[in-house]
């Protein structure tokens, strides 16, 4: 004889309305907007609801609420390439923070079918934080004319936009006065890739970095268009910075100094440096932007710029859950600090004649 098959049914708010001895509408209340009744009354029922067995009905309640309590992180790439970089789990820390104390969840929104504008209307967010893209970029420009609310971080954005972003131009300044500092004047700017082929174009984050390299540059006489100044664009990855670092090394005057905007780029210019018997930094300065932990766990440790990584994940969020809870909120720009950190992938060059009168 076989088994009789059971099946158990779903609990329905009308089970709930009766078992507390309220109407349907209060129990939609007290898991849609509590705020509609009394906080004994909506302990009440969430108490007869848990012991019913019952759960909300996450799509029904999106609909009533018209909010998924989702946030979205657009990602330039996929995720398994964006998570190889350092800088995105610590950013994410920042950002995972505030959903854990308000109760939102977190999609990470990649390119669908490689492009990042075919993935945002299929993102079942309340919301976007828009990690370093440029002001001109059509996903950009999507998402105002769909009127969805996001906050920018590493870009350009409107007055009417909320923006995160750092001192990019004084941290880049730095970076480049201190090889200079030491005597280098074979210097390779390592720029992050950018749809913009021609660095006159640059926006956002790169213009502002590009900028604070020239900067430093003309604190010395020197600029960027100076013979021994190299400017190339490379992949954010370690295998962008191998890449970059093959392309120089092969050069009829190679650097001895590098100067990247990013952190992962520099840690793969210098293993590969290392792997091809190059002695950093005596034969070969480094210098990366982020300060990712790696930094200085590296032999020799790297020298780079400090930025709050994380706090720049959570104010994102805050400002997006702000955005969120009143439409009419101010946008806030904010700019966070910069520090160079001097470590020992950089000294002055050991050739005397590496280094040409200044």
């Amino acid at each position: 004889m076989s088994a009789k098959r059971t099946t158990q049914r779903k609990v329905t708010i009308s089970q709930i309305a009766k078992e507390a001895g309220v109407s349907k509408t209060a129990v939609s209340f007290a898991f849609n907007d509590p705020s509609q009744l009394s906080p004994a009354t909506v302990n009440h029922i969430r108490a007869i609801a848990e012991r019913l067995g019952y759960s909300p009905d996450p799509i029904a309640r999106s609909m009533t609420t018209r909010r998924t309590n989702a946030l979205g992180v657009l990602l330039p790439q996929d995720i398994a390439a964006t998570m190889a970089n350092p800088f995105f789990p610590l950013f994410l820390r920042g950002v995972g923070a505030v959903c854990g104390t308000t109760g939102m969840t977190l999609m990470l929104v990649p390119p669908l079918w490689g492009s990042m504008l075919k993935a945002i209307p299929h993102a079942t967010v309340d919301g976007f934080i828009v990690v370093g893209l440029e002001i001109d970029r059509g996903e950009v420009q999507q998402l105002r004319r769909r009127h969805v609310p996001f906050v920018m971080v590493d870009g350009d954005a409107p007055n009417d936009v909320p923006l995160i972003n750092i001192n990019d131009r004084q941290g880049a300044y730095e970076a480049m006065t201190h090889v200079l500092s030491l005597g280098h004047r074979r210097i390779a700017i390592v720029c992050l890739e950018s749809w913009h082929h021609r660095y006159e174009e640059f926006t956002g984050t790169l213009a502002a970095r590009f900028a604070g390299y020239r900067d430093g540059l003309a604190a010395y006489g020197r600029s960027i268009d100076d013979p021994d100044i190299q400017v190339i664009a490379t992949p954010t990855s370690r295998a962008g910075g191998v890449e970059v670092f093959m392309r120089l090394w092969q050069s009829d005057r190679p650097p001895t100094a590098i100067v990247a905007m990013s952190d992962i780029t520099a840690l793969g210019i210098l293993e590969v440096a290392q792997a091809h018997g190059v002695h950093v930094p005596e034969a070969l300065s480094i210098v990366g932007f982020d300060d990712l932990p790696e930094a200085e766990r590296t032999i020799p440790p790297l020298t780079t710029v400090h930025q709050p990584i994380e706090e720049k994940g959570r104010l994102a969020a805050e400002m997006l859950v702000a955005a969120l809870d009143d439409e009419n909120s101010e946008p806030i720009h904010h700019v966070l600090p910069t520090e160079l950190i001097v470590r020992g992938s950089t000294c002055a060059p050991v050739c005397a004649s590496l280094i040409e009168s200044t």
